[in-house]
């Protein structure tokens, strides 16, 4: 494969992010794609500790802070008004986790694409609130020990397909990601980059803590939740075209993707079987769809 990854460093070293943290390692990415000529919006999640305290910061271009709820519509604002001043090369970033994407940003993220704006949302997910202690978030998977679901009231029911809700809006683009195939997350920002209108990447990115994981792990497990249609890789365009980025040839029992993993140790066998069924029925409704 033909290394795509720009070599320009737009992150700064000195951030705060715990050891191997799949956010941090996502947000370099995305740095490298949009330059310097970018905006970012971000609500309370792990980037706003992890960027560093005022004056100081890591990202390297413009940064709004904001309310938990309002990434979306900060962002829509920042283009409306660069807009008006002519400076419609700019690209503003909404950058969030899955508590301010999936729970409290909800809102605000679902007037942006219904209305369209040309911002990116990217949804970082580390399946948890994880800056504010680990609890429970809509995007925790079934089965999944955090501080709110102990292991003898473990998540149950199903992680909410954002993806799915997004693709429902009929936005231009909407697509997964890993930080464990990086080339092909490099490819979708560019992509997104070059498409007018609302585009949605949702990138999922391993919490060492909050997965009690080894840090030198969290590449692998990216991987592995690919390798295992945990989270399948695929791009929808026009909320009508699906198509399957990353192609598993031969899947991988959940059992790799968990033994790394001690939030979900507390499993009993049978535990892990019903998950392994309702993760290989939701990838086949996912093929039906895809061309």
């Amino acid at each position: 494969m033909r290394l795509t990854i720009p070599e320009q460093e737009i992150m700064q070293p000195g951030h705060l992010a715990c050891q191997g943290c799949g956010g941090s390692l996502a947000m370099r990415y995305a740095l490298k794609v949009f330059g310097k000529d970018a905006i970012l919006t971000l609500p309370a999640c792990c980037w706003s500790v992890i960027d560093g305290p005022f004056p100081y910061t890591a990202v390297g271009v413009p940064l709004f802070h904001t309310a938990f709820e309002t990434a979306a519509i900060m962002a829509s604002g920042i283009k409306a008004g660069l807009d008006i001043q002519g400076k419609t090369s700019t690209n503003v970033i909404a950058w969030a986790g899955d508590g301010g994407t999936f729970d409290i940003g909800m809102a605000a993220l679902s007037g942006s694409a219904e209305r369209n704006d040309d911002i990116l949302y990217i949804c970082y997910d580390n399946e948890a609130y994880m800056n504010t202690g680990i609890q429970r978030s809509s995007a925790t998977p079934h089965g999944a020990w955090t501080t709110t679901t102990p292991v003898k009231h473990y998540k149950r029911g199903r992680k909410k397909n954002i993806v799915e809700i997004m693709v429902a809006h009929r936005v231009p683009y909407t697509a997964t990601a890993s930080v464990g195939y990086p080339e092909d997350f490099i490819k979708k920002l560019k992509k997104a980059k070059e498409t007018r209108g609302f585009k949605f990447l949702h990138v999922l990115a391993p919490c060492p803590t909050g997965w009690k994981s080894d840090p030198k792990y969290t590449v692998k497990l990216a991987k592995l939740a690919v390798q295992t249609n945990v989270f399948p890789i695929y791009e929808v365009e026009d909320g009508i075209r699906y198509r399957q980025t990353i192609r598993v040839k031969e899947r991988k029992p959940i059992t790799e993707y968990f033994k790394y993993q001690g939030r979900f140790k507390h499993l009993k066998e049978e535990e892990v079987e019903f998950i392994q069924k309702r993760v290989d029925e939701d990838y086949e409704i996912l093929l039906r769809k895809l061309s």
